[in-house]
């Protein structure tokens, strides 16, 4: 099956406008015969902390219908945002669903980075879920710096890691060159990144949203800055 990680420039704290951005990007997949397309962290949002720590209208549970067009895109969509936990913090979490809409997991962030801290309640269970015959492991930005999460997601059976991921221009640029190819050979698994372009929050994101093969081999890179998708064939099994 076919994969898609994507890369765009969100509008502040504007979920119907960058719903209807998502809702192109998944078009774009779909038609380049992707099944799934993964979105950056915050995607709902931006990188928009302040804004998400004053208004919980900013947060979203699946059945949400400012959802409902990226739900009816005919394809698999990861979408990281802030999810309602029932507790004063909302998650910053990947809500998947499946073709029809439907959802099919929740993953919580467990590793909050710096001031998530504040907004956030961390996560303290792993992401799996199964498309097409093949395992997914879900992880966000920060989290993919901590090997025995990755590490997990192959023992389980997984083939592909999906990060969901805010990079910046600057270090942001080696971080992402170093990390993501490196989880690929260390653990055996594809690795989809989606990352931000342009402003987000306190950064600029440096896009480079892509897909690498086991062994690091980088499979598809999205163009240069602007919003587009990088999309992979990832076979059942190998060899």
């Amino acid at each position: 099956m076919k994969i898609a990680a994507a890369q765009l420039c969100c509008t502040p704290a504007d979920i119907p406008a960058n719903v209807d951005r998502l809702v192109s990007l998944a078009g774009l997949a779909r038609e380049r015969g992707a099944e799934l397309v993964l979105f950056p962290e915050l995607a709902l949002t931006g990188y928009e902390l302040p804004a998400l720590a004053a208004d919980p209208g900013l947060w979203v549970d699946p059945e949400d219908p400012r959802l409902d067009p990226l739900r009816s895109t005919g394809v698999a969509t990861v979408v990281n945002c802030a999810v309602r936990t029932g507790g004063p913090r909302p998650a910053l979490a990947s809500l998947v669903f499946d073709a029809s809409g439907a959802l099919v997991t929740t993953y919580a962030k467990q590793h909050l980075y710096e001031q998530e801290r504040e907004v956030f309640a961390a996560g303290d269970r792993d992401g799996r879920f199964e498309l097409g015959g093949i395992r997914f492991a879900l992880a966000v930005c920060f989290d993919n710096h901590f090997p025995e999460l990755c590490a997990r997601g192959a023992t389980d059976g997984c083939r592909v890691h999906l990060a969901s991921s805010l990079y910046g221009t600057g270090a942001g640029v080696r971080e992402r060159a170093e990390t993501y190819p490196a989880i690929a050979r260390e653990q055996g698994l594809y690795v989809a990144l989606a990352n931000h372009t342009g402003p987000a929050g306190p950064w600029t994101g440096c896009g480079g949203a892509a897909v690498w093969a086991p062994g690091g081999a980088l499979l598809a890179e999205a163009d240069g800055r602007t919003a587009s998708v990088a999309v992979a064939e990832i076979p059942e099994a190998d060899g």
